[in-house]
Formats: structure tokens, sequence, C-alpha cells
């Protein structure tokens, strides 16, 4: 304020120089009224008198709002200072609460301890417990049926802290009816994954926990799966055909293929080869053992029907003796000796017993023919299945000394080899046998009824001839 007045009063003071001077030569040249700037002196001084009121007057504005804002910063301050004495004893207060709840959690800890007791080693057992049983419901045909069991399980299994009375009550319903569910053999609709990779929803006949059959098909679930899966391979036929049978039932007591490993089993089994699948297995040599098989197989069917036939027919001569006919061996025996073919009245008894002998022995080969390509059948079946398992075990050795006997799969195209041969082998053998032992059996029959017949026929003979000779 002090420099705007002394600018103010420098300013004049410099006019009235000029002035003066002006004035002192304006004498000189003429005489005329003293004038500043279009203003005479008299308007100077008013100016500046003016001027000093108002800057007076804007001064004591300005003063009177620093004094009024001066107040109201105090006003401010004194409340802010109020405010935080307020907020200083209520932080006091709570501090001292926070430590009575700090000690008050302490003890009622110290307490919780004490009362529990042996409840740490309960949880402990809970935990372990509910991990085990979570195992077992992932694992199981229910949860396909009871979705989202398994997540609730598992969170008890992995908790921290000591579960509320409410988890323990649902894990407990959950492990009865798991047993409960056991017993029942159930029909619901489920999501099935056909070997395409197509899903389907379809009918599933669930027995228990163990198996899972729909349209006669059974079922596999993988473990934590929300849905069925149809296996590429399926059990033999007789499993489909109970399974079948039993889907078509709905009430009583009838049989059914359970698995007690809840698949693992019936998975094993499906994987097993067919007949087909193991002929296939014995390779070439298992082609020709068959070949051998089935021809002396038809051969002695063959033969069998033959016997039967000519039995029957000897049967019926022995029966009606004083009619000889020539369909059967006995007949055209005894007929060679009777009627044109008579033994001669001066012919000597050996002759005729060879004679006999003679039209036996004509008889035995369509009886006895057959026999022996059976006999060459049973012992050749174990050389040619000898001969299969020689070739696998080399293909085995092959394997083994290419890749090592760490692995049995491999060795296991080359076992199957070798044992599939010596079955098959064995398998011919012991029906040829039979069938062999059966044909020697009616043959030795049918020539023991010619060798008693002719024998006979020549004891006749001999009788006749002492008769007549006496």
């Amino acid at each position: 304020m002090l420099q705007v007045k002394s600018f103010v009063v420098g300013a004049a003071l410099l006019a009235m120089s000029t002035f003066v001077f002006a004035e002192e030569a304006a004498t000189e040249a003429a005489p005329a009224a003293p004038v500043i700037a279009g203003k005479t002196l008299d308007q100077l001084l008013d100016s500046i008198r003016t001027a000093d009121l108002r800057d007076d007057a804007e001064n004591k504005a300005r003063e009177a709002r620093f004094a009024a804002d001066r107040d109201g910063q105090a006003r401010l301050l004194k409340e802010a200072e109020g405010e935080k004495n307020v907020l200083e004893s209520k932080a006091a207060v709570l501090a001292k609460q926070f430590e009575d709840n700090d000690k008050i959690i302490s003890e009622l800890s110290q307490a919780r301890d004490a009362k529990a007791g042996n409840l740490g080693e309960l949880f402990g057992v809970l935990r372990q417990t509910a991990g085990d049983f979570a195992t077992v419901a992932r694992n199981s045909l229910l949860s396909v049926e009871l979705k989202g069991r398994t997540a609730e399980i598992d969170r008890l299994a992995q908790t921290k802290t000591m579960p509320p009375m409410e988890d323990l009550q649902r894990f407990w319903f959950a492990m009865q009816q798991e047993m409960t569910e056991s017993g029942k053999v159930k029909r619901f609709d489920a999501e099935v994954v056909g070997k395409n990779g197509e899903k389907t929803t379809a009918s599933v006949l669930r027995v228990g926990p163990f198996v899972a059959i729909s349209n006669g098909v059974f079922l596999d679930h993988a473990t934590g799966s929300p849905s069925f899966s149809v296996p590429q391979q399926q059990p033999g036929s007789k499993f489909r055909k109970i399974g079948g049978n039993f889907e078509d039932e709905t009430e009583g007591y009838h049989n059914m293929v359970v698995d007690p490993s809840r698949g693992v089993l019936l998975s094993l089994y499906s994987q097993r080869p067919d007949i087909v699948e193991r002929i296939h297995m014995g390779g070439w040599v298992g082609y020709v053992i068959l070949a051998v098989g089935f021809i002396g197989a038809a051969l002695g069917v063959y033969q069998f029907v033959y016997l039967t036939k000519v039995g029957t027919k000897i049967n019926q001569q022995l029966v009606n003796m004083g009619r000889l006919t020539e369909d059967n061996p006995l007949g055209r025996v005894l007929l060679s000796f009777k009627g044109n073919n008579m033994v001669k009245a001066g012919e000597d008894a050996e002759v005729v017993e060879l004679r006999i002998s003679e039209a036996v022995l004509r008889e035995l080969p369509p009886i006895q023919r057959i026999q022996s390509f059976l006999k060459l059948g049973v012992a050749a079946g174990p050389l040619l299945g000898l001969v299969g398992t020689v070739i696998g075990m080399i293909e085995t050795f092959q394997v083994i000394t290419e890749s090592g006997s760490g692995d049995p799969k491999l060795m296991a195209a080359g076992i199957s080899h070798a044992m599939i041969a010596t079955v098959l082998g064995l398998a011919i053998a012991i029906p040829l046998l039979f069938m062999n032992s059966a044909l020697s059996s009616r043959s030795k029959r049918i020539v023991q009824v010619l060798d008693e017949q002719s024998t006979g026929l020549l004891a006749e003979i001999l009788e006749q001839r002492a008769n007549g000779r006496a």
C-alpha cells in the first residue's frame, strides 16, 4: 500500500515540475493557463485525492475479508481438534476392546481345545474316510445317476477345519445311500457314448453298483465320468444272452452277470479272444490240424453210420436164418457154402475151413476201413501241435532278442501261437481216439458174429460128413 502511495506522489511531483517548466516557457513565449494532459492542477489534485480514498476503501475491505477468513480458519481448526479428540477417544476404546476380545478368543480357544479332547484324531479319521469314499464314489456306477455328490465329498476330504454337523450328516447320508442303492436293480435314463463317440440318452438298467446294461449291451463307466460308454468289445454270447433276458424281466428272480470288481473283470473277460480268434492265432499249423480233424471226423461219422446199418441187417439176418440174403455180410458168407456153392463131398476139412475164412476175410475191409486213418489222426494231431509249439517258441525268442523281456505283451503272440497249436492238436486227437475206439468196437462185434456163424457152419458141415460116413 505504501508503495502505491509513493508511486502516486512521485508522479505528482514529476507532473508539477513539468508544469512549472512549461509555465516558465510559456511566460516567456506567451501568457496562458497552466494545463497537464488536458487537465488543470485542481482537477489533478482531485483525481489524486479520489484515488487515495478509493485505495483506502479497498484496503479496508481486504483487511475485513482477511479478518473474517482468519476467524473461519480458527473455527475450523477448533472443530478439527475437537473431532480429533473424539476419534482418539474412540480409538482408545476400540484398542481396549480389541485387547479384551483377543484375550477372550485365546481363552475360548483353550477351552475349546480342552473340551475337544480326541476330536482332533476323529477329524483326521473323518478326512481319511471321506477321501476313501470319494474314490469309491467316483468309480461307482451310482455317480451317473446321483450327480454332484463327489464334489461335496471331495470338499469334506480336503477341509482344514472341523466341518459343521450339517456336512457330517450329509456325508453319513451319502454313505448310507451308496449301501442302500447297492442292493437295488433300477432302470433310469442316462447319457451313453457309443463306439463312434456319439452321445445319446438311453434307458439303462443298473444292477447295484456292479453292472449296467442297455438294449442287451453291457456298458462301461470311466472313473469320474458323468455318463456310460459302450466298450469296443463285448463279453461272450452267453453273457450277452443272460443280460438281454434279465433286461426284459420286470419281477421275480432271474440269472444275471454280476462283476464284483465293478467292471474290471468284465472288461478283462471281454478282451479274451473267442474260438475263431484263437484258431487264427494258431497260424497255418492250426489250419492243417483242423483240416485233419475235420476229415477224420467226417470219415468217422460216415463209417459209424455204415456199421450201424450193417449191424442192424446182421441182427435181422440172425433172426431169420432160414432165408439168407446178400444185403449183409453174414448172409453173403453163409450163401457162399449153400446152394450152388455147397462144399464138395470129398473135400478136406482144412480146405473147407480156409474157404470159410476166405469168405469172412472178404467182408472185413469194408467193416474195418477208416480206422487206420483215425489212428493216424490220433498220432498226428499232437505231433502237429508240437510243430506249432516249436514255431511259436521260435517267434517268442525272436521277440525277446529284438526287444528284450521287459514287456510280456510283446511275447504274448508267440506264446499264444505255441499254446493254441498244442491245444488244437489235442482237440482233434482226443475225439478221434474215442471215435476210433467206438468204430473198432462195432467192427469187432460184427466180425465176431461172422466168425461165430462161419465156425458154426463149419461144425455143421463136418458133423454132416461124419453122420454120412456112419
